[in-house]
């Protein structure tokens, strides 16, 4: 049989076509994996931010309201959502002054979808997790598998943080304020704010820190 050197070197050039695909598919997948700890924090910074926003714009001031400054918003994260153990957080205005995210309060909305509340879940008679007007992705738990949430430095003492009209940020629950720049309460040290992989948190974790004064936000 007569050997035709046509189809020798189409197949060589198939072969190398197949080995080059190889390599560049081998480098480029870890570009392509999912790193849930890094979207989780991302999400986190800009919704702290876009919280911050919130309250320079809508100071809540009110002369006739000596409890004007318990509305401010703010950020507070929650560990249990309708009985079920998931960390998720709600961005929220607290009308009623009693530190819990209530259906009359100022719940913030999606600024690109009016029939979305900024939460990710808050309680059974609030935001369960079966309500459809809940952003899932503020469920931190249900969707990227966060196990734990610390909180250190100035913000220690609560799970919340609350920006006031200049964007300074305020630790603590406003809603036992007694006045609204409750000595302790105006940051003075940085808030660190961990998202862990595992319970209880090790290495897999990333830390969001909110500076005192300017109310930077970044990753450390």
């Amino acid at each position: 049989m007569k050997y035709d050197r046509r189809y020798a070197f189409t197949m060589l050039e198939f072969v190398f076509v197949i080995i080059v695909v190889g390599i560049l598919a081998a480098a480029m997948a870890p570009r392509f994996s999912r790193d849930s700890l890094q979207e989780a924090s991302t999400q986190l910074v800009s919704h702290l931010r876009y919280t911050k926003h919130l309250a320079i714009v809508d100071d809540k001031f009110d002369t006739g309201d000596p409890n004007w400054y318990k509305e401010r918003w703010q950020l507070v994260f929650a560990q249990s959502v309708s009985g079920t153990t998931v960390w998720a957080y709600t961005i929220f205005s607290d009308l009623n002054h009693d530190g819990n995210v209530n259906i009359s309060d100022n719940i913030a909305k999606n600024p690109t979808n009016s029939n979305m509340f900024l939460s990710g879940g808050y309680s059974a008679g609030v935001i369960p997790l079966t309500d459809s007007r809940r952003d899932k992705t503020m469920a931190l738990g249900e969707t990227y598998g966060i196990e734990d949430v610390q909180f250190n430095g100035g913000c220690s003492a609560a799970r919340r943080i609350a920006f006031d009209y200049l964007g300074r940020p305020i630790a603590g629950n406003l809603a036992s304020s007694t006045k609204p720049y409750q000595t302790g309460r105006l940051l003075t040290t940085q808030c660190r704010i961990s998202l862990c992989k595992n319970n209880p948190c090790d290495d897999k974790n990333v830390t969001i820190a909110i500076e005192p004064q300017t109310g930077y936000i970044h990753i450390l």
